[in-house]
């Protein structure tokens, strides 16, 4: 298969420095929005990078799950890769790829586990099959078959039968706390324009242009 001659001129919209809100969380918020209003599907995923005090990398695609001016939220098992990861490098990236809109947002920073109470709150919106799933999934771990996931999965149906299925102990929520953020827009001959935000204190940011 020939793919060296597979590219798209990306053409749709500009960003310049007037364009930029001062505070990324705002500036998230808006193409965050916009790519909702453009009926993406599943604009919250993103792609989160981690590796492992040896730095063996690895990068999977989860999702956000709220995000505010403390950092961006997801869930996992506590025993998955990731997260054994996390705790031993909590420095990790993410990237979340809007190529519809010619859009991506990278965000680098640290990750540390929420409290139960957090997780909890969260762990109750979440679909009943979803609550199962987290009791039945060693995430990660090597598995004779999906016959046998199937089977466990029964077997907690089962158990909380008639019941409110309670939080997993290994299963809960990270936040990410960013140090940087960089804003990318596509451009025509490759001319893209790329802002990135350094985190100077608590409150202010530097802005910076990038070269494509």
């Amino acid at each position: 298969m020939d793919i060296h001659t597979l590219r798209t001129d990306y053409t749709q919209a500009a960003l310049g420095r007037k364009d930029l809100q001062d505070d990324p969380f705002k500036q998230f918020e808006l193409w965050f929005q916009q790519a909702c209003h453009a009926e993406l599907q599943e604009p919250n995923a993103m792609v989160l990078a981690t590796a492992s005090t040896q730095g063996e990398p690895l990068v999977r695609t989860v999702l956000l799950k709220y995000f505010d001016s403390d950092g961006f939220v997801f869930f996992t098992n506590y025993e998955s890769r990731k997260a054994h990861h996390i705790s031993e490098n909590p420095q990790v990236s993410l990237l979340f790829l809007w190529l519809p809109l010619q859009r991506q947002v990278q965000i680098t920073g640290t990750a540390a586990k929420i409290s139960t109470a957090e997780s909890l709150k969260y762990f109750a919106t979440r679909p009943h099959g979803s609550q199962l799933g987290a009791w039945c999934s060693p995430q990660s771990s090597i598995i004779s078959s999906r016959q046998m996931l199937l089977m466990e999965f029964e077997q907690m149906k089962q158990k909380f039968l008639n019941h409110e299925i309670p939080l997993p102990s290994l299963w809960g929520g990270y936040r990410v706390v960013p140090k940087n953020f960089e804003f990318w827009q596509g451009r025509s001959n490759r001319l893209h324009d790329r802002f990135v935000y350094i985190r100077q204190d608590d409150t202010d940011w530097e802005i910076q242009r990038l070269a494509p």
